[in-house]
Parts: structure tokens; sequence; C-alpha cells
């Protein structure tokens, strides 16, 4: 019988079937962090249990880390006692914690790829949404909330039912400038954000197989956005090579074995998926949203739909996010005055995006009035950036390259953008307030990000005379 490879892997990890009931599903790794993870282990003092397979749970302080100073006292009182509290949880469970000033702390979906402990065919958890971020490797990997958290904790498995499936096929070669993050938000602005909602997505097709893993991994990452439980891409040379030689890959007899089982994650040509989607890649051109929601995005070189294009039911809530922007039905954003740019999160701010970033700018100087954060995912990314003299580009530039964590992603740590600032953004979500209460965010590329940074508004990176394609 033919299968896709959700099928595949999802058969491979359930524990117990029965007709009429959720399948009972193993978990392979639980990566957890500060916000999430507080109250299951809270849950589990209560019921007097140990965590089943500590092993296999991986612990780091992201979301609410200051980027700026580390090696000091957080000042936000609730940022200062949830990272505590994670340190006094993974000590008492027997966890181990890549806290504030180890090499390998960072945001939980960067590290367990470069680290290896995200590998194909794996079922993978965390308590945060952007978890499909591992589906890249060719994983079920999705996000649960506390209560699951604690669920994994004591017994390592979940009580779930299968996900529909779902195949986006994107054949043809990119056009100039156009990258990974305009991929993703090209494909959410076309099916929506609700799009895929109930489905674990498959991306296929000549234009994913040319991707780097880290672009991948920024494809992965946003399946999210677009309603779905989860997104993955099947495993290939590509994916082999990067998992090469990780810290904690396999190594040695254990890697030929692996790479043997790896090798047959696809699925099958005969496949069946509960629905199918098409796109060419050269219909797709650097992306920008200007709502409060990621499916409202549109080539950087358009206007801003009208709202009598929108279904009836959602005119209303279209007209209130062009109201908080402040952006008007029919225009063009080329120009808009830009106040900040963040370049980072677990969506944009690997080593790959760094290099991206600092190739474009080298030599040029950011506009004055734009705040520019640049927030490595990670030590590891940082040390490297460092290591190839990109932190001196940066700082030449204007920009501030800052440590790692979630940083401006989200409004949860010293990291906000002011009220009412515009801010491009390499993160994945533009909600009102995520950034900071009355923050206005544009999602984009870390190119467009950079081609805003220095000319202080939205440009079209490819009117630029300057600019050449790395």
């Amino acid at each position: 019988m033919s299968r896709t490879l959700v099928e595949k892997i999802w058969d491979a990890h359930v524990v117990k079937r029965q007709s009429g009931f959720p399948d009972l599903l193993y978990i392979d790794t639980h990566f957890i962090h500060e916000v999430t993870s507080p109250q299951a282990f809270d849950g589990l003092r209560k019921k007097n249990l140990k965590v089943f397979r500590p092993e296999q749970t991986i612990a780091t302080a992201d979301h609410n880390v200051p980027t700026l100073n580390q090696h000091l006292p957080i000042k936000e009182e609730l940022s200062r006692f949830q990272v505590a509290e994670l340190s006094r949880n993974c000590t008492e469970f027997g966890i181990e914690l890549y806290g504030l000033g180890h090499p390998y702390q960072g945001i939980v979906h960067v590290i367990g790829p470069e680290l290896g402990f995200t590998l194909p065919g794996k079922t993978i958890v965390c308590g945060d949404s952007h978890t499909s971020t591992h589906g890249a490797f060719g994983c079920i990997a999705f996000g649960i909330g506390t209560s699951q958290v604690e669920q994994v904790l004591a017994s390592q498995c979940l009580l779930l039912q299968k996900p529909k499936t779902m195949k986006i096929n994107i054949d043809g070669v990119l056009s100039r400038a156009v990258g990974a993050k305009d991929i993703i938000l090209y494909i959410i602005s076309k099916i929506s954000a609700a799009g895929g909602t109930g489905y674990f997505i498959e991306y296929t097709g000549e234009a994913i197989r040319r991707l780097s893993m880290e672009a991948r991994m920024t494809i992965c990452n946003m399946s999210i956005e677009m309603g779905a439980r989860g997104g993955l891409i099947a495993p290939d040379e590509i994916t082999f090579a990067y998992l090469k030689g990780k810290p904690f890959s396999p190594s040695g007899k254990a890697w030929e074995e692996s790479l043997q089982t790896w090798k047959n994650l696809y699925s099958d040509y005969e496949a069946s998926f509960d629905k199918t989607l098409h796109f060419q890649a050269e219909d797709i051109s650097p992306m920008i949203t200007y709502g409060t929601n990621p499916g409202m995005g549109m080539p950087i070189s358009g206007q801003i739909p009208l709202i009598s294009s929108q279904a009836a039911a959602e005119q209303a809530s279209y007209q209130k996010a062009l109201a908080y922007m402040g952006f008007q039905e029919g225009s063009s954003l080329i120009g808009q005055a830009i106040d900040y740019v963040f370049i980072g999160s677990c969506t944009n701010s690997r080593i790959e995006d760094l290099r991206e970033v600092a190739t474009f700018v080298k030599g040029k100087q950011k506009s004055e009035q734009v705040e520019v954060w640049i927030v490595p995912g990670s030590k590891q990314v940082e040390s490297q950036a460092k290591a190839e003299g990109l932190d001196k580009i940066f700082e030449t530039a204007g920009f501030q390259l800052r440590e790692p964590g979630c940083s401006a992603c989200l409004g949860m740590n010293e990291d906000k953008i002011p009220a009412g600032k515009y801010c491009i953004s390499t993160s994945n979500r533009n909600f009102e307030g995520r950034q900071g209460p009355g923050a206005r965010t544009l999602l984009a590329s870390p190119l467009t990000a950079a081609a805003a940074a220095i000319t202080g508004k939205i440009t079209d990176i490819r009117q630029l005379t300057t600019y050449e394609k790395v």
C-alpha cells in the first residue's frame, strides 16, 4: 500500500491504535524552554511523578532572555523568574539545560538542528508553535500546549488524532532576490492564514529540492502560519551532508545504519494526499506583509488589495487591520518610512541569513532614522558570525549584533518595538502588538529587511543598482 511520508513516520510511532480513539503516539525528542514548562513540572510534582525519559528532553532558555549583557542578572522580574525556574526544574528532574552562558544556548528551533538532535524520521514536540521548523529534516514535528508538555515529560507519549495530509509542490527556479521567506509568504498569501488548518504539509518540487537546509527550515517554520499542524520535507543528500559531524548526530557505524534508514523516508510515488496544491517558483517575487496576520502579504512591488476584494465576512477585520497599520487599500508600500529592522527569530537567524545580509550591506551605512537589531539564533551562530568577520561588517554599517534569543519576535522580553513604530521583521508573526503594544510589524526576508535598513524605507531590492545576488 502506498503511503505518504507523514503516514510512514506516524504509523512507525503508534504505540496503540483503537478504533474510535486517538492514536497513542511515541515522541522521540522533546524540547522545552522557560515559558511553557514551569506549570508542567509543577504538575509532575503534584502527582509525585518523575520525567520518564529525561535523556530525550533538551532544554534551553530563549523566549525571555535579554540579548544584551547576558552575563548580568535579567532586569525584567518575570523573565528572571522563569529562567531561574527552568534551571531549578532541569536540575531537579535531571534534564540537560543549555542555559545562558552555555556555548550551545540559543533559540530552541535553531539549536536542535545545529546540534544534531533533529534527525530524519523522528517525532519531535515542544511547547512552542514553531516546532514545525524541524520538519525540514523529514520529521513529524509540532507544537504542543503546557498540559501536553506534562504528558510527554511523564510518559514520552501523546494521545493524538492522525492529521490529514497536504502536498504543496513548487516547481521551477526562483528569480533574482527571491528566497525561502518569500516562498512561504507567497504560499500563505495565496491560501490564507487558515488554508492549512487540519493538515500536515509536505513541501515538494524542484524549487524545494534546490534549497539549503537553513532555507528549508524557514519554509517549515511558517507552516503553522497557514493553520497547519506542521510541515516537512523529505530528507535527501543535502540533509545528510548538513547533519554529518554535528555534535549529537550518529557517528561511525551508527551513522551508516541511520543513513540507510533515512534514505527510505519519502512519500511513495502513488501515495494519496487529502489535498494537493501546485505553484511555480517563477511567479514568486520578494514579498512583504501589510496587515496583521501572515496571510496579508503581497509582492513588494504590488498594491494593498481593496477591501471590496475580500470575502464579505472578512471585510470588517480587514479594514481594522489596515487602520491598525496606518495603510490605505490600493496603495503601494514602496517608499514607506521604517523605524526599526529586526533580523532574527527561529525563522531567519541562522548563519546563512546573517551572511546574506552582511554581503549586501558591506561597505554601506544604515539610514540614520532606522535602528537595526541583528540577533543570532544561537551562541554557535554568534561565534561563527564573529569568526567570519560579519560582526565587523555589521558594526561598520551601523547595525547592532546582539546576543542569542527570541528577541523582538514577540513582546515577551526587553526587545520591544515602541507603539506606532514600523518594523520590518524577519520573524513569523505580525499580529497586533506581537512585537510590543501598538507596534506595527511587516514581515519580510532578510534581504528585504536589509534593503530597508540601508534606505530607511520599504525598498524593492531588485531596483537598487548596488544589489548583487548573494
